[in-house]
């Protein structure tokens, strides 16, 4: 009965009536203020955000931009590029894909805006840490009791979420790869997380994006390079699955093979869903670690987060996406990882293929959990103060192994659900602040409109200072 009314709230909120026309609502009204930014700054922001990698250690702020970038790319980069795809595609069809590339399209401008948000309305906490995201920003730049609501609202989501989806079902899948591969304990596995998960998260978010940055580049390029590997072999197969990508997304997909079949409503539906689940555009848990960057401006940031939007989906979606097309086995009636590992096992000799998925699944999954420990413990800062934090940290880890030892058909339908709840409130403070946004960013752009040069002027309209400390409301 719960796993039914958690399914029945799940379908509402992430159905075709509530989040779905509000997350692609509000990225297409943020692009269009933002003036398609995310397609005229890409170049800039990519070399920034991976090849400049830094504004220098002189602004405020913990972590660079890569290392922030990083972070959360790791809490993003999860089981969701590589279960959740397939999941899309076998309940949506291959239009589904076209679905999740225009999610990441017009989400670019969500996560810019929630980044550049975050950035600019920041606080420190008793420690010293930089703080910042939705929980501080909705309350900060929305005056009123509704700005407080909104803010808590997020903050009381978010430190749910991070149990479920940032903690539980990624040590699961971890400790479910490495028992079908390797035939290793669930036992074994859940004790090594959360030792290794409580070691890093002691650290604090420098050592945390340490971590992240050390090997989140490594596993996206593993995993990305096994697909090209796939891709090249099955390369007559990718114009055939393009094709239907683009017509099934507008027609729907009828049955064939062990496919069922799926409607348009059912690929716009699955697509956008599982596209939000895996780059959480929209969600506002990105912007807490952007809150961290030492950057010169808000934009800069907002500029280089929206990168982790491109990197997650058009990338790394993009190639299990069409592993799984090109290869032929969406057909197969299988779902999740085990229609991924089939794809990969089409192209790579012997098992090689089902261990790529089962390793990178690994990796994805451990790296979600670090950086979701980092968007809890801010949230958990925000409602009771820095004294919750330690606590937090050894009380995430010890969860980390109950969820590498239990079933959690349950979770997985309360994490979705939370996942939403932490969507609304950050969405409609995104609507709200749209003109701030728009105007500041146009402000900047305006007197360095291509992230080439270091412009000296003095206010956030052209007139006040760009260099500094960041500007607060």
């Amino acid at each position: 009965m719960l796993d039914d009314l958690l399914a029945s709230v799940g379908g509402i909120i992430w159905g075709p009536f509530l989040l779905i026309p509000l997350l692609l609502g509000t990225g297409i009204w943020l692009t269009i203020r933002l003036g398609f930014l995310q397609i005229t700054k890409l170049g800039p922001a990519l070399s920034l955000a991976l090849v400049r990698r830094s504004d220098g250690d002189s602004h405020e702020g913990d972590v660079s931009h890569y290392q922030a970038l990083a972070t959360a790319l790791a809490a993003t980069v999860g089981v969701g590029n590589i279960a959740g795809v397939a999941t899309a595609i076998n309940l949506g069809g291959p239009g589904a894909l076209f679905w999740m590339w225009l999610s990441a399209l017009f989400g670019m401008a969500a996560k810019y805006s929630e980044a550049f948000m975050a950035v600019r309305f920041r606080t420190t906490d008793a420690k010293g840490e930089v703080s910042g995201g939705p929980q501080y920003y909705l309350q900060r730049a929305i005056p009123g009791g509704f700005g407080k609501f909104l803010a808590l609202f997020f903050a009381i989501a978010a430190v749910i979420a991070s149990f479920g989806i940032g903690n539980m079902t990624q040590s699961n899948s971890v400790a479910s790869a490495l028992e079908d591969t390797l035939g290793i304990s669930p036992v074994l596995v859940g004790i090594v997380l959360a030792v290794l998960t409580a070691l890093v998260l002691l650290g604090g978010i420098k050592s945390i994006s340490k971590v992240t940055a050390g090997f989140v580049p490594l596993m996206i390029v593993f995993y990305v390079v096994a697909g090209f590997v796939v891709l090249a072999i099955n390369w007559r197969g990718i114009w055939p699955a393009l094709q239907m990508v683009f017509t099934d997304a507008f027609t729907g997909t009828a049955a064939v093979g062990g496919f069922a079949g799926a409607a348009m409503a059912q690929a716009i539906q699955f697509g956008i869903a599982r596209g939000i689940f895996s780059n959480e555009s929209g969600m506002g848990s990105a912007a807490i670690v952007a809150a961290a960057a030492r950057t010169r401006h808000p934009v800069r940031q907002g500029l280089v987060s929206m990168t982790q939007t491109f990197i997650d989906t058009m990338i790394v979606v993009s190639m299990t996406g069409l592993v799984i097309l090109t290869t032929g086995v969406w057909t197969s009636g299988q779902t999740g990882a085990a229609l991924t590992a089939k794809g990969f096992s089409h192209g790579l000799p012997g098992t090689w293929g089902g261990m790529v998925v089962a390793l990178s699944l690994v990796f994805f999954a451990y790296s979600t959990v670090l950086g979701w420990a980092y968007y809890g413990e801010r949230n958990v800062e925000r409602l009771v103060g820095v004294k919750g934090v330690l606590p937090y940290r050894l009380f995430f880890s010890a969860i980390v192994f109950v969820g590498a030892t239990t079933e959690l058909s349950t979770v997985w339908a309360f994490s979705d659900i939370a996942n939403g709840l932490m969507a609304l409130p950050n969405l409609l403070g995104l609507l709200i602040c749209s003109g701030l946004i728009a105007r500041e960013t146009k402000a900047y752009l305006a007197v360095d409109p291509t992230l080439h040069h270091e412009p000296e002027v003095s206010t956030l309209d052209g007139t006040a200072a760009l260099e500094g400390a960041t500007p607060r409301r």
